[in-house]
């Protein structure tokens, strides 16, 4: 039995659920998310909750995806009510970011600049050297902020690049000049 798959997902009167068979969509103030539930899967509504229940006809093998199912559904309730954010910062001398729009223009040292199209249903604001990726869906705030710092991820001698503002980068010495 899975615990986590037992738990309940609670939402409040500010979120509009609704189950399709096996889809799955809410909506909130965030925004509106929809999901496929595997198959051997079941969601019920009740009281302000979504309990997601295993069917007897999922195969032991696959019993993992209960839990999964489960924690994604309480994603979906907590985007749309309160969202996802990632930080970013560019560490870099003349490295800087602007949003113009729905475009993304990073300047990190390379000949050209990058302009990275911000997907649907995702915010990106650029205060100096600092972005936030902000939007309902995890996943989707999670991919952003990987590609946004794959364009220039940081390395270990000068720290220069693109990183998370929790993340710590281990600085390696440089070569040392012979000594004689």
């Amino acid at each position: 039995m899975s615990r986590v798959g037992k738990a309940p997902v609670k939402f409040d009167s500010s979120v509009k659920v609704l189950v399709q068979g096996t889809t799955i969509r809410v909506e909130g103030k965030g925004g509106k998310l929809s999901y496929e539930m595997p198959i051997g899967l079941k969601a019920d509504i009740a009281a302000g909750e979504i309990k997601v229940t295993k069917l007897p006809t999922l195969p032991k093998k696959r019993a993992g995806v209960w839990g999964t199912a489960r924690t994604v559904i309480h994603n979906m309730v907590h985007g749309v009510t309160q969202g996802f954010v990632k930080e970013l910062d560019i560490v870099g001398v003349g490295f800087r970011a602007a949003v113009k729009g729905q475009v993304l223009s990073l300047s990190l040292g390379y000949s050209h600049p990058i302009d990275y199209q911000i997907p649907v249903g995702i915010t990106v604001e650029a205060k100096g050297t600092h972005l936030t990726v902000k939007g309902a869906d995890r996943v989707l705030v999670g991919q952003v902020a990987a590609k946004i710092r794959s364009f220039r991820e940081p390395e270990p001698y000068q720290g220069k690049g693109v990183k998370y503002t929790e993340e710590r980068i281990v600085r390696k010495q440089g070569k040392a000049a012979g000594a004689k």
